[in-house]
């Protein structure tokens, strides 16, 4: 008798001539190092006066009021709720706001959080990013300048925002310095670069 034929076993399967590159990771932004030491660094040196300042507020308030919560427009105009003491003194309602720089929603300096009701709110270079705990418009308030400077000071910042002009704006807070321009002067600073035509719907 013959031998018994065997099937062939199954070919097997190929071998891929080069593994899968791994997905490339972007590099850290320093902007957001920045942000998340010095946010760090700043929460855990005031984390006794914002604790009694929360004391405070919660004797006052009814249960689970303590913080204010408001509605704004973040990064990628993704919907943020906003939260914060109702204290003003040493600027403490700003400060209490740290957190949310930790976790990335907010930055140290950018252009000011707005209400979702604000049509500025939805432009697209402020969805390019964070909001800021301060930031030019935020320093100009209450200045006599003439022109749409809010918006303007905002967009500029959007536009030409660099670790240097973070610093510099984080200092001139420190400084308590309330505009970039002298108070009762209607010079246009380096911020107007506005063309013919400039609208700040645009």
């Amino acid at each position: 008798m013959g031998k018994p034929s065997m099937a062939a076993p199954p070919p097997p399967p190929p071998v891929p001539l080069t593994a899968a590159a791994p997905a490339a990771t972007r590099p850290p932004d320093p902007k957001r190092l920045l942000d998340a030491a010095l946010a760090t660094l700043l929460l855990a040196l005031l984390a006794p006066l914002l604790a009694a300042a929360a004391l405070a507020v919660a004797a006052r308030r009814p249960p689970g009021g303590t913080l204010v919560r408001e509605p704004r427009i973040g990064l990628g105009g993704a919907p943020l709720t906003l939260r914060s003491l109702p204290v003003r003194r040493f600027r403490l309602d700003a400060l209490s706001r740290l957190p949310h720089v930790v976790r990335g929603e907010l930055a140290l300096v950018g252009p000011a959080p707005l209400p979702p009701g604000d049509p500025a709110a939805h432009l697209p270079w402020r969805h390019s990013v964070r909001p800021g705990l301060t930031g030019p418009a935020q320093l100009a308030r209450g200045s006599e300048l003439p022109w749409d400077e809010p918006l303007l000071l905002d967009q500029h910042y959007v536009e030409h925002h660099w670790l240097g002009m973070d610093l510099a704006l984080l200092a001139r807070r420190l400084l308590r310095r309330s505009s970039p321009c002298v108070r009762g002067q209607a010079h246009l600073s380096d911020a107007d670069h506005r063309v013919p035509g400039y609208s700040p719907a645009s």
